[in-house]
This record gives C-alpha cells, sequence and structure tokens, in this order.
C-alpha cells in the first residue's frame, strides 16, 4: 500500500475476531518494529510477542482488573478477542550505558536516566509501536495501543522479564472483526492545520 494512504487509513482498533495471524505477516511486521530507529543505535527496544488465547491471557489477566473490565465492558470483550498482543519494553540502562561510551559521553547522559531532559528509551520505544501499526494496515489488519497503567511488574514476573526492562506499552494485532468501537477521544474537536504547523516561528 502507498505511504500516504497507509498513514491516512491508520485508526486504532478496538475489536477484533479471533482469527490467527499468518506467521509470515506477523514476522513481517515484527521486522519493521526493529528495523525503527534508535539513538546512538543502542537498540535498547524489545517486544514481546504473545499468540493465541493461552498466551495473551497472560497479559489481559496482569494488566487489567475487575473494575476496569466492568468500566470498559461495551468493548473489553473485543479487545480480549485479539490473537496476538505485542509488548513494547525498552531499557533505560542500556541508553544509559551507551551514552556513557567514548563517542557520547561529551553528552554526561552516562551518570543516569535522571540525567536525560528527553528519556530517548520513550522515543524509540514509540518509533518501534508506530512502525507495528503502519504494518498492520499495510498487512490489511487492525492493531491499537494500550497504556501501561498497571499489573507492569506482575506481568513483568510472569513473562521473566529482566528487572531493567520497563513495558512501554501493549499493541493487540488481528483481524479488525467490523464491530468497531468509537473512541470517545473522537469526539474531541480536531484542531485546524495551522493551530498545530508553525512556520519559521511560533
Amino acid at each position: 500500500m502507498e505511504l500516504h494512504e497507509v498513514l491516512r487509513r491508520r485508526a486504532m482498533c478496538r475489536s477484533f475476531s479471533a482469527q490467527p495471524v499468518d506467521s509470515a505477516v506477523l514476522d513481517r511486521i515484527l521486522e519493521g518494529a526493529l528495523s525503527a530507529p534508535t539513538a546512538g543505535n543502542t537498540r535498547g527496544t524489545s517486544w514481546v510477542v504473545l499468540e493465541g488465547a493461552d498466551q495473551t491471557s497472560t497479559y489481559w489477566d496482569s494488566a487489567t482488573d475487575e473494575a476496569w473490565r466492568d468500566r470498559n465492558a461495551a468493548w473489553s470483550g473485543g479487545l480480549r478477542r485479539a490473537p496476538v498482543v505485542l509488548l513494547a519494553y525498552s531499557s533505560p540502562e542500556a541508553y544509559v550505558e551507551r551514552y556513557a561510551e567514548p563517542d557520547k559521553v561529551d553528552l554526561e547522559l552516562g551518570a543516569g536516566p535522571e540525567r536525560w531532559p528527553v528519556p530517548y528509551w520513550h522515543g524509540d520505544a514509540a518509533f518501534g509501536v508506530m512502525a507495528v501499526l503502519l504494518g498492520a494496515v499495510d498487512a490489511g489488519l487492525g492493531a491499537c495501543v494500550l497504556g501501561a497503567f498497571r499489573g507492569t511488574e506482575n506481568l513483568g514476573a510472569r513473562l521473566a522479564v529482566p528487572p531493567e526492562w520497563r513495558l512501554f506499552c501493549a499493541v493487540p494485532l488481528g483481524h479488525p472483526d467490523g464491530r468497531g468501537h468509537r473512541s470517545r477521544s473522537l469526539q474531541r474537536d480536531t484542531p485546524q492545520q495551522s493551530e498545530r504547523l508553525h512556520r519559521r516561528a511560533w
């Protein structure tokens, strides 16, 4: 699919069928995620791939609770049907170590994550997630982003994630079932381009 068409069609899908994702298609999407840029070529991002209900339930059981499921009962079932859940992780420690190396040391970011005014590990994880979202559109699939708001330590322990890695978000992935839940966020007014694009100066 042509790039601008992919960008135009990208939207969050929140209701999936249980139809499996072809393994070759999934591998191509993950290859795109791993090709996303990382600062200093640190490659301090990683993914945990959960496929099938037995594996994805580990995520849902850790990241949601009864109160969340009750509040979101109208659409949480459609999310849980996603046959794949991709977990985007990043390691602040990897970036601190990389920027303590001779070619980066003059930036003084190698002393610890608190020295970073902008944590590159978040941006790099987001680059990989965007690659997944665009790859899903290109493959005729749906995907969405779920924040890491609860249960991250329990999830990491259940998946044997090393403690220095932080969950950035989860990306449910699969075939849309056509019963998509329209996000309440889309009811907000859309700013004009002129309110967001500032040429020469703000």
